[in-house]
């Protein structure tokens, strides 16, 4: 979904209202727990960043509540359209993108989550109603041995709609610029949660 004016908000709602049912769109490209499947098929591009954001439990409960009320997604040219109150397996997660005077809704599907005392996060996968066609995944870490806290960013993806094609380039950098956006925002919601805590 590209398009020149921001939707209003029923047509998101409309949208949105449609894409309960998207199939999924990609392969199996990464696992939640170990990340990428080997090497890429060809023309899928593979990502990786991990950033330390803090140390000690405190702040592990923060980067966990940041992720679960979806932070990392809350940037200046980035939100939800949608997502579901709770990091569920089979939740949609509809992601507004505003670049090159273009907006786009695409549309994932969480297809893991894991929640222990030491990680916290998911994977989704991206739908036909998606841009692009691959699987992500976002984890906050918790080294009880250094009591460092760090937040990940995989992805495995390649552009599916025929202007994510044709401007590759350009998807290419806003696929780098949303990674460190999201980590500045992760260590800022941290940051507040801190705060606020005291």
């Amino acid at each position: 979904m590209f398009r020149l004016t921001r939707p209003s908000q029923k047509e998101k709602t409309d949208f949105l209202a449609g894409a309960q049912r998207a199939a999924l769109s990609s392969p199996s490209l990464l696992t939640l727990n170990d990340g990428a499947l080997g090497t890429p098929p060809k023309g899928f591009a593979h990502d990786f960043s991990r950033t330390e954001i803090g140390r000690g439990p405190e702040v592990f409960a923060a980067a966990r509540t940041c992720l679960k009320s979806w932070e990392q997604f809350d940037l200046e040219w980035v939100q939800l359209a949608y997502a579901a109150p709770s990091v569920f397996p089979g939740e949609l997660v509809a992601v507004e993108a505003h670049t090159a005077f273009l907006w786009s809704i695409s549309v994932n599907r969480i297809v893991e989550v894991v929640d222990t005392p030491t990680r916290f996060g998911f994977m989704y996968a991206t739908t036909v109603l998606h841009v692009e066609e691959g699987q992500e995944r976002f984890v906050v870490e918790f080294d009880e041995q250094s009591e460092s806290v760090h937040y990940l960013i995989e992805a495995v993806s390649r552009p599916r709609h025929i202007l994510a094609r044709i401007g590759r380039p350009f998807s290419r950098a806003m696929q780098h610029r949303f990674t460190r956006d999201s980590h500045a925002a992760m260590k800022r919601c941290v940051a507040r949660q801190r705060r606020t805590s005291v």
